[in-house]
């Protein structure tokens, strides 16, 4: 039997990508194994959002390889995507499949056994044995099949049930790709453009998730907001929550990153009208300044940006409100820095996303002539970070002596931990007294804030006389 290990990389989309092909090779009889040392074929899904990210999944290829020079090494997802040929240059790289063609990797492992038992050839796969159409790279390059990722119609698809929680709140991409064009964002060139899983699809997964037991799961997406633009006839994200809320009986519905121009009175309105959806909203800002915010060709300005923090607040008062904010991005001076900070500081943000700005290749930033130092960048990153955990820590001052309905996580394997790490809908991590399973609600009392968590007691309901 071919066993596999899928090693991940990068952001939830990318997880959600690694996790249809695990259930695609399952399918096709393989089996996973836990570690890379034992696998026949090792697949490492990467991210390119970041030059650290590109040097993280390089150093993993090289890892892999001397503890397993004999697995075949698939090298996917976005820097494969991006930088093919740098990638097929390293030990031990088998093939590069861009996200073009990352759909047939399955179809590729299965065949590979076929071809190998009749050939000493090692370094090249023809493209005929695949048991679909032919690649439209059949004369590439050995070991590199990619192409041009706007043609990708395709969405991979699967629950992402590892991870942050272990297997208590799974994530489902249901948007891939994107049709903006920040200037300093790869993404759109290594995912091609928006597309949607059908509603229907949709629904049949949360249906199947919450009959297998789980009680919150997360929507995510590359540019969750604009979900069922590009399906016939359009959809809504807004009317697709309506729809998974009526149709399915799925107890917590969390919403991952979303665009601030798509956080509508309307969508506020709804989160505020059920406790079935997490009072939790992630909006990228990426800056304060309005200067800056045009040179990255963002489509809001700082002011539409805090009506919609505003609006939030008035109608969802504990809402976790949380950012994506970038440093150092080319040009930014220390005025437009002071007014982000002031900006972040003065908008009740209960945590903050901070990333170092980071040049990659092929995007408009990549070209601008005023690059700032590494000096500048990680001195006005620490700034940000040092901003964003206070505006946490004064978040969960506020929630002291709140009653709060939280779902369990995995507990911790330390034996002598006596309590269970849970979290609530606004997305604060707490920990409930005593050893608890997970995938559990639990009603707590906010007692004390501790290491960046809140110690809690259990309320007990009343019984009624």
């Amino acid at each position: 039997m071919t066993t596999f290990y899928i090693q991940q990389f990068g952001c939830r989309a990318t997880q959600a990508d690694g996790a249809a092909l695990e259930r695609q090779l399952l399918e096709r009889g393989c089996s996973a194994v836990p570690e890379a040392v034992a696998a026949d074929f090792v697949v490492v899904n990467t991210c390119t959002v970041t030059a650290a990210a590109d040097v993280q999944a390089r150093d993993a290829i090289r890892k892999i390889h001397a503890q397993n020079p004999a697995a075949r090494v698939i090298v996917t997802g976005c820097y494969a995507q991006r930088a093919p040929e740098d990638l097929a240059a390293l030990p031990g790289v088998s093939w590069v499949v861009g996200n073009s063609h990352k759909p047939e990797i399955p179809q590729l492992i299965s065949a590979f056994p076929q071809y190998h038992s009749s050939s000493s050839v090692q370094d090249f796969f023809p493209a005929a044995l695949l048991e679909a159409e032919p690649l439209s790279l059949s004369r590439a390059p050995a070991k590199i099949l990619t192409g041009d990722i706007f043609e990708q119609t395709t969405l991979l698809a699967a629950p992402v049930l590892g991870g942050e929680g272990n297997h208590t709140r799974p994530t489902l991409k249901i948007q891939d790709g994107c049709d903006s064009r920040c200037s300093y964002c790869v993404i759109p060139f290594v995912r091609g453009k928006s597309r949607s899983l059908p509603v229907e699809a949709v629904l049949r997964e949360v249906q199947r998730l919450t009959a297998a037991g789980f009680r919150e799961i997360v929507l995510s997406g590359i540019n969750l907001g604009t979900y069922g633009r590009d399906l016939s006839p359009r959809v809504e994200f807004l009317d697709l929550v309506r729809r998974i809320l009526n149709e399915t009986s799925i107890e917590r519905l969390r919403i991952s990153s979303i665009e601030p121009l798509d956080v509508t009175q309307d969508l506020i309105e709804l989160f505020a009208s059920t406790d079935r959806i997490a009072q939790h909203f992630h909006m990228p800002l990426q800056s304060g300044s309005d200067r800056i915010l045009a040179a990255m060709h963002r489509w809001y300005r700082s002011e539409h940006y805090a009506r919609r923090v505003e609006m939030i607040r008035e109608r969802l008062p504990h809402a976790a409100v949380g950012a994506d904010v970038i440093a150092g991005f080319p040009g930014e001076t220390e005025a437009d820095h002071a007014v982000t900070l002031a900006f972040i500081d003065r908008l009740p943000f209960t945590y903050l996303h901070v990333f170092s700005f980071s040049m990659r290749p092929g995007t408009q930033a990549a070209k601008l002539g005023n690059q700032l130092s590494a000096t500048v960048i990680k001195r006005r990153a620490r700034e940000l970070r040092s901003l964003g955990e206070a505006k946490s820590a004064a978040f969960r001052r506020t929630q002291l002596g709140s009653t709060l309905r939280v779902l369990t996580l995995r507990p911790d394997e330390d034996p002598a931990a006596n309590s269970t790490p849970a979290i609530s809908s606004n997305y604060l991590r707490v920990r409930v007294p005593g050893k608890r399973p997970a995938n559990n609600w639990v009603d707590v009392r906010v007692l004390k804030d501790e290491g960046n968590c809140l110690l809690t007691e259990v309320v007990v309901p009343a019984v009624a006389a």
